[in-house]
């Protein structure tokens, strides 16, 4: 087995990191970390696999992990998204938050697209949306006594089976 430390982060490409700070970052209180430009990068053309690559990013910090965002230039970037998350490939990613109703309330509020009201399971109260990109976003609140493995609160890699 290899040796690893859990996931480090998510990456998204999205068309204005402007739009990108204001959800994440205004809106769902995560913190910005740092940002980089580049252009004519040989070292990012090579680990992309991509030519004459140009544009920014920004480091998230999500809680346990961070949420690198990228705005391209160059190449010219278009949209791809799968219809629904039955799809094979990337459907969602999971934010595990402290207040499912209080936030599933707030971002109603803004118009955020949402799947329906925060949902009961045998370990969680969650909900889906997508963020102003079409990313969907899992968010879920698990409650004290879940049975399914979650991650263990201020430990940098406890995990409750």
């Amino acid at each position: 087995m290899t040796d690893y430390n859990g996931i480090h982060h998510i990456a998204m490409s999205v068309p204005s990191l402007e739009e990108a700070r204001k959800f994440y970052i205004d809106l769902l209180g995560m913190k910005e970390v740092s940002t980089y430009s580049w252009e004519n990068s040989p070292r990012m053309d090579a680990v992309t696999g991509l030519k004459d690559t140009a544009g920014e990013m920004m480091w998230v910090d999500a809680g346990n992990m961070l949420l690198e965002l990228f705005e391209y230039r160059s190449p010219a970037p278009r949209a791809v998204r799968p219809e629904g998350v039955h799809n094979f490939g990337y459907t969602h990613f999971c934010l595990d938050i402290r207040d499912a109703a209080g936030l599933y309330e707030k971002l109603k509020a803004t118009g955020m697209a949402i799947y329906s009201e925060p949902q009961h399971s045998a370990n969680a109260l969650k909900f889906y949306g997508k963020d102003p990109f079409g990313n969907v976003i899992e968010f879920q609140e698990v409650y004290p006594h879940a049975t399914m493995p979650t991650r263990v609160p201020g430990t940098s890699g406890g995990v409750r089976a």
